[in-house]
């Protein structure tokens, strides 16, 4: 009987504390969106998702200037991507290669020769 009586006070005892649960939860999500925290969140995880290298952060990890030539960074493209590739480290390799497609769509646009 002891042992109905406390199982019956568990189930009931989890039962409230999971209802109290979902009830803060509905208030935090209705506080959120009053306050503009919900969407500023939305926000900031679609520009990340959708994050692109600029410009100069490209020009930054190739270590090139605005004028220099494209077959400097090409050259330069290689020597890094040869030198990543031999210590192993995948994701400097990485934003070598987005660096390189990052300013080879510059190039493309502005006309100057960017062979692929």
């Amino acid at each position: 009987m002891a042992a109905k009586i406390l199982a019956n006070l568990i189930v009931m005892g989890s039962g409230i504390l999971a209802r109290a649960f979902v009830q803060a939860y509905r208030q935090a999500l209705t506080n959120a969106s009053k306050s503009g925290v919900a969407q500023e969140t939305i926000q900031n995880t679609v520009r990340r998702a959708s994050k692109v290298m600029t410009e100069q952060e490209a020009r930054q990890i190739l270590g090139v200037s605005p004028e220099t030539p494209w077959e400097e960074i090409v050259k330069k493209y290689d020597a890094l991507f040869e030198k990543n590739t031999q210590t192993g480290s995948f994701y400097l390799q990485s934003k070598v290669h987005r660096a390189k497609e990052r300013l080879e769509t510059l190039y493309q646009s502005k006309g100057q020769d960017a062979p692929s």
